[in-house]
This record gives C-alpha cells, sequence and structure tokens, in this order.
C-alpha cells in the first residue's frame, strides 16, 4: 500500500511541475518551487529504494525457507554465502539511498541560500531609497516650509525690537519651541491685525501637522533605521552560513564574490568532486568510517539552513508588521483632508512608498512556508509517508 501511495504521490507532483513548465506563474515563489522539487525527488529515491529493497527482501525470504527444506551441507553452505551477498547488497542498498538524499538536500539547499541572499540584497536596496533623515526632518521641521519662513520674516520686520526674542540656532531647530516662539512673535507683533492672521491661516496647517506628526515621522525613520540594522546582520549571518555550507566541499570563496564573479559552477564542479569521492567510499567497504564522515560534513550544514529560515521568516514578519503600523501612523493625521493644500509631495510620496513596502513584505520578501512535515524532510531526509 505504501509503495502504491508514492507512486501516486510522485505521479502528481510530476503532472504539477508539467503544469508549470506549460503555465508558469511568475507570482510563484522560487523557493516553494525548490522545496516542492525537492519533495519530489527524494520521493522518487524512497520510490526506487522500496522497490529493490522489496525485491530483496523477497528474496531472502525464499532464502531462509530453502534453508529449512534442505539438509544437504553443500546446498545449505551456497544458501548461506547467498544469504550474506543479499544482506550486504541490502546495506549497499541502503548507503547509496542515504547518499542520494544527502546529495538532494546538500543541492535544494544551496539553491534556497542563493535565493535567499537576493532577497536579502534586495532589502538592503529596499532601506537605501527610503525616506533618509533628513527627508523625514523636513516633513516634520516647519523651518523647511516657505510659508514658515514667510511668517517669521514677517516678525522680524514689523516685531518690537525691545521686547523681542531671537532663538538660539539650538532652540531654533527644536519643532515646538520655534512654533511657539512664532505664535507668540505674530501675535505680539506691530504689524496690522488683517495681515497676522492672513499669514496666520497660511500657516496653520504647517504647524499642526508638524505638531502633531513630528514624533511619528521621527519613530517612523528611527525603527526604519533598526530594520536596516537588523537586515544587514542578516546579510551578514547568511555570508558566514555559506562559509560553513560550502568548506565540506572545499569552496573557499565568499558568498558575495562567489556572487559578483557569478563562481557558481566552481561551486558544481567542488561539490562533483567530492560527490565523486564520497561515492567511491560508499562501494568500499574498508572506507565506511571516510564515506560516513563525508554524508555527515555534506548533511550538517542542512541543520544551520532551517536555523537561518526561522530567523529570516522571523526578521520579515516583523519587517511588515513594522510597515503596517507606518502606515496606520500616516493615515492617522486627522486634517490631512482639510490640509491637503499645504501637505508636501514628500508625504504622499512616503505614504506611497510604505504601501509598495507592505506589499513587498507579503510577496518578494515573504516568509517561507516551511511546515513541520518539511522540516523533518528537510533536515533529516525523512519523508512524510514513509
Amino acid at each position: 500500500m505504501k509503495k502504491y501511495l508514492k507512486a501516486i504521490i510522485l505521479l502528481t507532483s510530476m503532472m504539477y511541475f508539467a503544469c508549470i513548465a506549460a503555465n508558469p506563474n511568475p507570482t510563484h515563489d522560487p523557493i516553494q518551487i525548490i522545496l516542492e522539487e525537492w519533495q519530489l525527488e527524494i520521493t522518487s529515491v524512497l520510490v526506487k529504494f522500496d522497490s529493490q529493497s522489496s525485491q530483496l527482501r523477497r528474496e531472502l525470504i525464499e532464502i531462509n525457507a530453502a534453508l529449512q527444506n534442505t539438509t544437504q551441507p553443500l546446498s545449505q553452505l551456497n544458501l548461506l554465502i547467498r544469504k550474506d551477498a543479499v544482506k550486504d547488497q541490502f546495506a549497499q542498498l541502503q548507503n547509496t539511498t542515504y547518499a542520494e538524499v544527502s546529495k538532494i538536500r546538500y543541492l535544494k539547499g544551496l539553491a534556497i541560500l542563493k535565493i535567499l541572499y537576493e532577497k536579502v540584497l534586495a532589502l538592503d536596496h529596499h532601506f537605501a531609497a527610503i525616506a533618509t533623515f533628513n527627508e523625514i526632518n523636513s516633513l516634520s521641521n516647519p523651518n523647511h516650509y516657505p510659508e514658515f519662513a514667510g511668517v517669521k520674516d514677517l516678525i522680524k520686520q514689523s516685531g518690537n525690537r525691545k521686547t523681542g526674542l531671537e532663538l538660539t540656532k539650538l532652540l531654533g531647530d527644536n519643532v515646538y519651541a520655534n512654533i511657539a516662539t512664532t505664535l507668540v512673535g505674530l501675535f505680539n507683533s506691530e504689524a496690522p491685525r488683517e495681515a497676522k492672521q492672513e499669514e496666520l491661516a497660511q500657516v496653520d496647517c504647517i504647524m499642526d501637522f508638524t505638531l502633531r506628526m513630528h514624533q511619528d515621522l521621527n519613530t517612523i525613520w528611527f525603527e526604519t533605521a533598526f530594520l536596516q540594522k537588523s537586515n544587514a546582520k542578516i546579510k551578514i549571518d547568511l555570508e558566514q552560513l555559506f562559509i560553513e555550507y560550502t568548506k565540506p566541499i572545499g569552496y573557499f570563496t565568499p558568498l558575495p564574490t562567489c556572487r559578483n564573479t557569478d563562481d557558481w559552477d566552481a561551486v558544481q564542479e567542488k561539490l562533483k568532486a567530492y560527490l565523486t569521492t564520497m561515492d567511491t567510499f560508499l562501494n568500499d567497504p574498508a572506507q565506511a568510517v571516510k564515506a560516513h564522515k563525508m554524508q555527515v560534513n555534506l548533511e550538517f550544514p542542512i541543520d544551520r539552513l532551517l536555523q537561518f529560515i526561522t530567523q529570516y521568516n522571523a526578521f520579515i514578519d516583523q519587517g511588515g508588521k513594522f510597515y503596517e503600523k507606518f502606515k496606520i501612523i500616516l493615515d492617522s493625521y486627522e486634517h490631512a483632508t482639510q490640509c491637503q493644500h499645504m501637505l508636501p509631495p514628500a508625504y504622499a510620496q512616503l505614504k506611497a512608498d510604505i504601501d509598495l513596502a507592505i506589499e513587498k513584505f507579503n510577496t518578494a520578501y515573504k516568509p517561507l512556508e516551511v511546515n513541520a512535515s518539511k522540516k523533518k524532510e528537510i533536515l533529516y531526509g525523512i519523508n512524510e509517508y514513509e
């Protein structure tokens, strides 16, 4: 029953990938495709093992039955020799299957690592392209608005020079002190009341927006800087993982250099040579310990890859939530409609950038969907239908 179930799974998977080839879906995540191919290839290996091992088990049953039915010493000796040979074949089949699963896991893991690095680099570019501190400061500081500067000029021209107070540069850059002093100066200036009222109407939206949104806009910048720093750490961790991943096969070029020089063929050549040596040791009983050690060295990085996927998923999930919060913050300005004519284009652009970031965190950067059974398969080579 198990064999037929595996055959059905294999056939279904083949049909699924045939459909993808015929109707490629650009929105289908490449890592998910790799994970599905991973399962398909491991299932194929296990189906082959199941078929061959069943044949050897049947042969052992026949040999045991023959041993019970014969009393001839020579026949018994030949049967026992044959039985040991079949057991050796079975052990060899297990080792070969184990090696095949290890190869698949290593190659697919390497492909996932490569794609993850592109995602992390894309995030790097994303954070580099978002609003800088100076841009945020321009939005949240009234001094950067020409209309507000005009009011301050009016105060200087028509203010009471005996009672007027000039802010220091330090306080002049403080939003709250700046606005409070400007309002007091406007009210106390010797300009006509109509002129003062007109000037106030020109800047009421600017002052309201900067007073209400100053802290929130700064929060967006600081938390984005935190995300950028976290992504930099993710990048460093991934580059270190690549070192650990390729060290067993004798490839020592750093990941950035490998990517920039398109040196992936060299990685494949190193892996091919490593697997050839491992296969040679597998076929030599005297080298069984070396073969086992090579397999362990090949499999150990898979555990680190799985840990990194968990780390990456947590970061992307956190980043998506941060940007959802940023969207709520930017949409919270209650006078956005009333003051629309006075709000700078950079405010609308920032909102558009946040919306785009949310979309990217849900698509291009989204977490990898690796369920519990898939993790077992990746980490241990265990198929859920075994």
